[in-house]
């Protein structure tokens, strides 16, 4: 069982590591997912800020969580694409061939997706501290918040995981994620929900986003986070769960 395990382990590092070698050959990947959320953030921040009333002197701080979710939303695309490439470029039948743990292969793409996320995550996190963004938040708040934004990428990446394993063109692997993209829309990522219309408040206080958002938005602002955080964990994992079953029903089915 110990060497099944190790076997498991080190099969799944090697192709950690063949993905991440991708990533780094062709940064375009990491900078084409910062730069869209840095241009909203600024637009936000700079153009219409003034005009949105969230409640706060700081909106960078109010607009953040929401912008760490569009970043992340937009990164698991690649996911997607790179699943897509390597089923048609008949990668995964070579892999299949050699004496290596198969989930390995698909545990690869999901782990690259989590650590290109995470540079994409510090890298806005950055840009908003020059922006104004302040915390007093301590290091047990940061951790919780990352251990979210780690469940978030990869609840969402197992989602790209069927996609990319289901879909029949390139354009079909990353359309998927444009609805998850603009969700955050329709939430309190930007603005208070009080100020929606009853229809789309209904909705936009019941989806995953606002309450992910919120939990966030509390713990960097030391405020109280409520259940809010339980919410977010357990769409987190539901998501991540049922997404995982399915990726794994399609990827056997295709390989």
């Amino acid at each position: 069982m110990e060497a099944t395990k190790n076997h498991f382990f080190n099969d799944m590092g090697v192709m950690l590591g063949r993905s991440m070698r991708h990533i780094f050959r062709s940064m375009d990947t990491i900078i084409t997912v910062t730069i869209t959320p840095i241009a909203m953030m600024l637009l936000f921040v700079y153009v219409l800020g003034g005009a949105i009333q969230a409640g706060t002197d700081n909106y960078v701080n109010y607009l953040l969580p929401g912008i760490l979710l569009m970043a992340i939303a937009s990164g698991i695309a690649y996911t997607a694409y790179r699943l897509f490439m390597d089923v048609q470029g008949g990668i995964f039948g070579r892999f299949q061939s050699m004496p290596i743990a198969h989930s390995a292969i698909l545990w690869g793409h999901v782990l690259t997706s989590l650590v290109s996320n995470a540079i994409s995550v510090v890298v806005i996190i950055l840009v908003a501290l020059i922006m104004g963004f302040r915390s007093s938040a301590g290091i047990m708040s940061w951790l919780v918040v990352a251990g979210i934004l780690a469940m978030f990428t990869l609840a969402l990446t197992w989602v790209a995981a069927i996609a990319g394993l289901s879909a029949k063109s390139i354009d079909g692997a990353s359309a998927f994620s444009y609805p998850i993209i603009f969700l955050p829309f329709i939430s309190s990522a930007f603005v208070p929900t009080a100020s929606m219309p009853f229809v789309v408040r209904v909705f936009a206080e019941n989806q995953p986003v606002t309450s992910i958002v919120e939990a966030i938005r509390a713990l960097l602002s030391c405020q109280p986070v409520g259940n809010n955080i339980w919410v977010a964990l357990v769409w987190c994992l539901v998501i991540m769960i049922v997404a995982y079953l399915f990726a794994i029903k399609a990827y056997k089915r295709r390989v």
